[in-house]
């Protein structure tokens, strides 16, 4: 097998027509000693199988496939959907080991092979929903090595009382531990960000926190205490245990949180004791 290079990355993009986008977020790898740090960082083995999000003309898609796994590619450009299968077998990539899903990630709930492992070069603007919407959807993930903006990378890494601890390092944690595994370069991409990148990996816990009743509750509760994280807990999940801050605080005593405290405090698990002594309904 070989990988792809900057000058033949370039060229696949002109014959597609495809000029890189801020919409879709995309800057394509043009390095192979990045693409193959990413899936080594990944802990692919031999026959692991593994979902990439937005392959684009398939770097890192080649890169992971020569790791001897096999891939379920998942491409919103029909374009780069359509020519990713003829450019995995003109590098080597036996029939079979790709399967290329032309779909927005977002909307995928199916996907076939049953993938265990997640790695992806993530757009940035949508990174954080296709990470929670996969998490969600997709139980038998069990780890993953995902590419992100540094900002996004650190949020979801971060630790209970940091600046960067928000409602997307709580919904990250439900499933299980993340931590920051590595920096990248900007020169590494076509066309070159102007913001950093890191690589970010998690593991999903063995047992589940709870059903999916008591995860949208907690989602619910996490979403307003960061929309007001600088009141007191009391204060900002009024409007969602009971109306008022005097019966927020009756709902987090009974949880052991101190109705005093702020929403960067409190570890998921805090959160999750909330959402079981509120009982709280599910949105509508």
């Amino acid at each position: 097998m070989t990988l792809l290079g900057a000058a033949e990355i370039r060229a696949l993009a002109a014959d597609l027509d495809v000029t890189p986008t801020k919409k879709l977020g995309q800057n394509f790898v043009v390095d192979a000693n990045t693409v193959r740090k990413i899936v080594h960082v990944a802990e692919v083995q031999p026959g692991d199988r593994v979902v990439e999000v937005g392959p684009g003309l398939g770097s890192l898609t080649l890169a992971i496939l020569e790791a001897g796994a096999s891939v379920t590619a998942v491409e919103i450009d029909h374009r780069l959907a359509e020519r990713l299968p003829a450019t995995a077998a003109s590098h080597g990539v036996a029939d079979g080991a790709l399967t290329v899903v032309d779909a927005d990630a977002l909307r995928v709930t199916e996907l076939p092979g049953d993938p265990a492992v997640l790695v992806a070069n993530l757009p940035y603007n949508v990174s954080v929903p296709v990470l929670l919407h996969f998490l969600e959807h997709f139980p038998g993930l069990q780890r993953g090595v995902v590419m992100v903006q540094a900002e996004v990378g650190e949020r979801l890494a971060a630790a209970p009382g940091s600046k960067t601890y928000g409602a997307p390092s709580v919904k990250a944690a439900w499933y299980g531990p993340w931590r920051l595994a590595g920096t990248v370069s900007r020169q590494v991409f076509w066309p070159v960000p102007n913001v950093d990148s890191v690589l970010v990996g998690f593991h999903r816990d063995a047992e589940p926190r709870g059903d999916e009743e008591l995860r949208v509750r907690t989602f619910r509760i996490v979403d307003a205490a960061f929309q007001q994280r600088r009141k007191m807990l009391r204060q900002a999940l009024s409007g969602v245990l009971g109306g008022t801050a005097a019966e927020a605080s009756v709902v987090l005593e009974r949880a052991g949180v101190a109705p005093t405290a702020r929403g960067e405090e409190l570890t998921v698990d805090d959160y999750v004791r909330i959402a079981q002594a509120a009982g709280v309904s599910a949105p509508a």
